[in-house]
């Protein structure tokens, strides 16, 4: 395994490891009462995220460019692997919701009395900061789990769908590197395709599910929806990506040759 995966394998498991955690910001934000600065604290760690996966795709195309260089043309294990790190992410990040909710609401509370970044990051990384995230460590509840039911008030539509943007989401940039391997003339043109295929997973996301999440949370904020009924949709989106990295695996492929035979015809 050369250098270039290893550093792909961390920068993916903590972009899907922040990207996770990120279901749990719409409970501190009701619990608090203060969404915004809720979502505005944890986009740090969404630009950490963000900035990551600016990384990924050159130093993938970089393995791809000296594999193909010395005659190879499948590395399927490398690239499974990297799918295999974003369910392992998921499945942790699930484990430290309870607990990142428990931090980030101290974070939000503290940020609203003192207004300064600085003084919350100096506070995070203080004996003081330190000892408040031992102390709070905690596993979920096995209560939001057993409350899980698929009858007819299960959000089908909004899980299936979470399901697929999650998979498509996962292999967008990987499929798209990985039909380098496939169409080596037009090696270029294919791994430049990701947009092909992520165009329509951000489309499920922003115009379907995150709409659908944004409105649950007022209708929380407004008494017109339980908290423990939200927690356990958050359960379900939890479920449904880790599903969906599953998902990934059996798409990987496919979309690679679709990819490969685009870069041909575009």
């Amino acid at each position: 395994m050369t250098a270039q995966v290893i550093i792909v394998l961390i920068l993916t498991f903590l972009i899907n490891l922040i990207t996770t955690l990120s279901y749990s910001v719409r409970i501190v934000g009701i619990r608090t009462g203060r969404v915004a600065i809720s979502f505005a604290l944890f986009n740090i760690l969404v630009l950490v995220s963000r900035t990551a996966n600016g990384f990924q795709a050159p130093l993938l195309a970089k393995t791809v460019e000296n594999d193909i260089k010395a005659g190879i043309f499948d590395n399927t294990e490398a690239f499974r692997l990297i799918i295999f790190s974003c369910s392992l992410a998921t499945i942790i990040g699930a484990f430290f919701i309870p607990t990142f909710q428990r931090v980030l609401s101290k974070a939000v509370i503290n940020f609203s009395v003192h207004k300064s970044m600085g003084k919350l990051l100096l506070h995070g990384f203080s004996k003081a900061g330190v000892l408040y995230f031992r102390d709070n460590m905690t596993i979920p509840n096995k209560e939001n789990y057993a409350q899980i039911k698929l009858d007819n008030e299960f959000p089908w539509r909004i899980f299936v769908l979470n399901i697929f943007a999650v998979a498509i989401l996962t292999i967008g940039v990987l499929s798209a590197v990985y039909a380098s391997y496939l169409n080596p003339e037009y090696r270029t043109t294919a791994s430049n395709l990701s947009a092909f295929i992520n165009g329509f997973a951000t489309i499920l996301m922003f115009a379907f599910i995150d709409p659908h999440l944004s409105a649950m949370t007022d209708d929380v904020t407004l008494g017109k929806c339980s908290e423990s009924t939200f927690r356990k949709y958050i359960v379900y989106m939890t479920i449904a990506r880790l599903i969906g990295t599953l998902l990934a695996q059996l798409l990987f492929l496919p979309s690679a040759e679709l990819l490969a035979w685009t870069a041909t015809r575009i």
